[in-house]
This record gives structure tokens, sequence and C-alpha cells, in this order.
């Protein structure tokens, strides 16, 4: 691997989907999960060169994950393959049709123990981007010291950094992340958060605009904002910028956030404007939420303009 166009790390997850609640029993499938393999999977269906760095054990599941990774060209040549530790597990549980809840088996895991030996050579081949979140520097000390490293590694050297906070609650609470992402985020040119998280990389309690314009401060370039399905907003030192949802019917949530990030690091790559980033960022997102998993719908490039203009049930012959 030398000079690929994104570089991700992280835990990736062995995802096993439920039709129904979990007490009940019933068929199990098993996916790739993970924020970050996501977003590497988003941009290499663009065509982009992607690669994902960190640890997987070295049995069955171990080998599924890789093999997940491979099929969609993602570049695994610094995965490690641990022998002592099990792969970390992810569950969810379609509770009802409006309700997924997700149970975590990672304590533990490989992908938990990530070190920072464990990312110098992924990091020393060279990247245009590296992509982080604050998902990793929640699972061990060990991965926080790699995720901190890294970040201030790739800036130092010239790297676009995007940190996605993507807080998860059952891994730690809002005071320790903020703790942690806040210092993080000042090695970032682009952080990505919705509403809610935004002051997880600022002041406790500050509005939207007063946290974008303290990390604008910092030296971040962008600030980008996912509202669901109210699009999302981006802060720039040249003002604040809106962006539509597509009009999809959504049918599954889970993933659409990697998918938005992916979205606009790929046009980023591209060189698009803001506008033209933010499209694609939220034509991604829209992809992910019209149909079911984490990344499995997500478009490849000749795809891109597929919702564009269209009516709900349409048939392309």
């Amino acid at each position: 691997m030398t000079g690929v166009d994104l570089l991700t790390f992280g835990e990736a997850l062995v995802s096993l989907r439920s039709t129904g609640p979990l007490t009940a029993g019933g068929a199990l499938t098993p996916h790739l999960a993970g924020a970050e393999s996501n977003v590497a999977v988003g941009l290499a269906r663009l065509g982009h060169r992607a690669a994902f760095a960190g640890r997987v054990s070295d049995d069955e599941l171990g080998g599924f994950l890789l093999r997940q990774l491979r099929a969609e060209g993602v570049d695994v040549t610094h995965v490690v393959r641990d022998r002592e530790r099990p792969a970390g597990l992810m569950f969810l549980e379609r509770r009802t049709a409006d309700l997924t809840r997700v149970l975590y088996q990672r304590a533990g895991s490989a992908g938990s123990v990530l070190g920072v030996d464990d990312l110098r050579p992924a990091l020393a081949a060279g990247a245009r981007v590296l992509h982080l979140t604050g998902i990793t520097p929640a699972l061990s000390e060990r991965a926080r010291e790699a995720a901190a490293w890294a970040a201030e590694t790739a800036a130092r050297a010239g790297t676009l950094v995007c940190l996605d906070v993507n807080h998860r609650a059952k891994l730690w609470s809002r005071d320790a992340a903020r703790a942690v992402l806040t210092p993080l985020a000042g090695h970032a040119s682009v952080v990505v958060a919705s509403a809610d998280e935004l002051d997880l990389v600022g002041a406790s309690g500050a509005d939207e605009e007063t946290l974008a314009a303290g990390l604008l401060a910092r030296g971040v370039s962008t600030v980008l904002v996912k509202l669901g399905g109210d699009g999302a907003r981006a802060y720039t030192r040249d003002g604040r910028r809106h962006a539509a949802a597509l009009p999809v019917t959504a049918v599954d949530t889970v993933g659409a956030g990697d998918a938005f990030t992916a979205g606009y690091l790929s046009g980023h790559l591209d060189g698009l404007d803001l506008a033209g980033r933010l499209r694609r960022a939220v034509t991604l997102g829209a992809f992910a939420v019209a149909g079911h998993g984490d990344w499995e719908t997500l478009p490849r490039r000749d795809e891109l303009s597929l919702l564009d203009s269209r009516q709900p049930g349409d048939t392309l012959r």
C-alpha cells in the first residue's frame, strides 16, 4: 500500500442482524460493520484507493471481516491478525419497524487493543486523508493513545485529518468523551457531528454556531453538522451553508452518518467545491437509509445520479 487516497483505522465488527426480538430466537445473518470500515467501503465503491488498518481475530470471524473488506476493494495490507483475542460482535435487533436496538460484545476484543505500533506502517505508507472517529478512543487506553498519535502525526505531515464524533453512549459517558475528543479535534481539518454531538468537541451547553466558531478558531477548516432527514449544515470561514436531504423512503438508518462522511470525503478527493461535496454527502446518506445494511446499498460511481429526478416506485428498464 503506497499513497492511498484514504486511510482509516478502528475496530471492524461482525454484525449479527435479526429480523425480530433476539429473545424470540430466529436467524442471525453476519455482516461486516464498524464506522471506519463503512467509510472505507463507501470510498472504495466510488473508485478511491481506501485502506483500513486495525486488528482482527486470527480465526474464521477475523477471516470473514478481511474477506468482506477485500471484496469491496479496501486495502487491508496493514491489518494485524491477533491470535489471543476474539472478534468484536455487534447484534442488531429489529425490535419494531421503527426501532433498532444495538448490543455490543467487544470488551477485550482484538480491535479494542489497537496500538501505535499497529498504525506506524500504515501512516508511513502515506495517505491524502486520514479518517478517524470518536469510537476508537472509547475502546481502551491503548486505542486512545493510538488515535491521538495518528491524528497528531498525520496533521504534522500535512495530511487532511477528518474526525467524526460518532458518540456511543454504551462505550463511554459524554464527559469522558468530551475530555478526549476536544483536544483530538485540534488536529482535524474536518469535524463531523450530529447536532447533539457537537458539544463533545467544545464547551458543554454552547449553541451550535458558537461551537462551530470555536472549532474554526482552533484551525478546523470545515465543521459538518448532520441533521438526518433535514440534511446537513456546513460551517467554514466563509460562512454557513445548508444542504437538503434527498427525498427517499427510509428503511434502515444504521450507517447513514458514515455514508454521509464518505460522500463528503469523496467530493474532497475529487476537488469538488463545498456545495458539490455536500451534495455527494447527502446523496450517499440517502442511498444508505433507502436500503438495509450498514454499507451494502452504497452506490458505485456510475450510480451517483440514480436518485436524481426520480419518482417513487420507478423502475429503470
